[in-house]
């Protein structure tokens, strides 16, 4: 087992295959895993690629899992859901998502910038806050997680959600933490920054998505979750394809560019991928929207979803990888260990064996 496998399971408990597994895999090694490939020789070195897929065939959460290197889908397979361009719950990708219109509106001047304090957009609110601190949080805070605002996510996100005003739930708690301080995990955040677009761009965050970011990608972006006041949810329950997030994914290692359109600044890229906090559940870095770990010797950034929802950029590989999983249910660590496991003993070996440019 390779170090950064061993060091990454000391928080999700490592994927063990049994004998029905084992004999998984030979079955499906033996038919060739079913991979699609591109017409032009592969970029992925086979048996590593294989294996790759034969493990992913013992998982019995992963629907779908998508390679692309060299801005191509190399290998892809449907597991357990539907098709690889029907639309599912990408769960907390949706505050990537988020991360990214807010770079964008930065970039448009509707946003001043990650400095910027969000006591103005909430003032009606915050008169019942007796906290000054507060009214002094700002936008790059929320997207770092270091708001200090009260927790949302895990044990108390039902009653969050069963709230009747979201955003009065999150602005007039006490305050966990200094604004500022250790990384809170919260999708409270997200959702005041989905509150923040909504008033600064003068249109649904949905609407603002659909032009600024689906658009320019060729993607579909359906209407999704809304709060009770109308706000749509930021930072959960959108609904994307495998083959979407693989798009939302090369856009980031292509530094913001489709083509000869830069639809995110490259500035935001880079201030998304930076480390800012670290996760005191996970250990993992933490930028805006992104989760910053390694691959071996390869810097990585990852969006991550609830039940195992990936995008993982691995920059100096020109790779891009997606996994979505069934949603719902309990946190099931020992899957989301395997589909990291596959990644980065199967996968990255893959494209590091490759020749360059294949």
């Amino acid at each position: 087992m390779s170090r950064n496998v061993r060091w990454f399971c000391w928080v999700f408990t490592r994927h063990r295959t049994s004998l029905s597994a084992l004999l998984t895999i030979l079955s499906v090694s033996l038919q060739g895993a079913r991979v699609r490939a591109t017409g032009a020789p592969p970029a992925l070195e086979p048996q590593h690629l294989e294996q790759a897929f034969a493990r992913a065939a013992t998982l019995p959460r992963l629907q779908a899992l998508v390679i692309a290197r060299y801005g191509a889908i190399q290998a892809e397979r449907r597991f357990h859901g539907p098709s690889l361009d029907a639309p599912v719950n990408v769960k907390s990708i949706s505050k990537s998502i988020i991360s990214a219109l807010v770079g964008i509106a930065i970039e448009q001047d509707k946003l001043a910038g990650v400095e910027q304090p969000i006591g103005p957009f909430f003032a009606h609110t915050l008169k019942r806050q007796t906290d000054p601190r507060v009214s002094g949080i700002t936008i790059g805070q929320l997207l770092s997680m270091q708001s200090g605002l009260v927790r949302t996510s895990g044990p108390a996100y039902g009653t969050w959600v069963a709230s009747r005003n979201w955003v009065d739930y999150v602005l007039t708690a006490p305050l966990m933490s200094e604004p500022g301080g250790p990384m809170v995990y919260s999708t409270g955040n997200s959702h005041l920054l989905s509150a923040i677009l909504t008033q600064a761009t003068r249109r649904s965050t949905f609407d603002y998505a659909r032009t600024q970011l689906a658009k320019p990608l060729g993607i579909t972006l359906r209407a999704w979750t809304r709060d009770p006041q109308g706000i749509y949810f930021g930072g959960n329950q959108m609904r994307l394809s495998a083959h979407a997030l693989v798009r939302f994914g090369e856009l980031y290692r292509n530094h913001g560019r489709v083509g000869d359109r830069q639809v995110i600044p490259e500035a935001w890229v880079e201030a998304s991928w930076t480390p800012r906090t670290r996760s005191i559940f996970s250990g993992q870095l933490y930028g805006y929207g992104w989760f910053i770990a390694r691959a071996g010797e390869h810097p990585m950034y990852y969006a991550w979803g609830y039940g195992g929802q990936f995008i993982f950029v691995i920059p100096d590989l020109e790779l891009t990888v997606v996994a979505t999983s069934a949603p719902n249910g309990p946190r099931d660590w020992e899957h989301l260990g395997g589909i990291y496991g596959l990644l980065l003993e199967d996968i990255v070996p893959a494209a590091e064996a490759a020749p360059p440019g294949a």
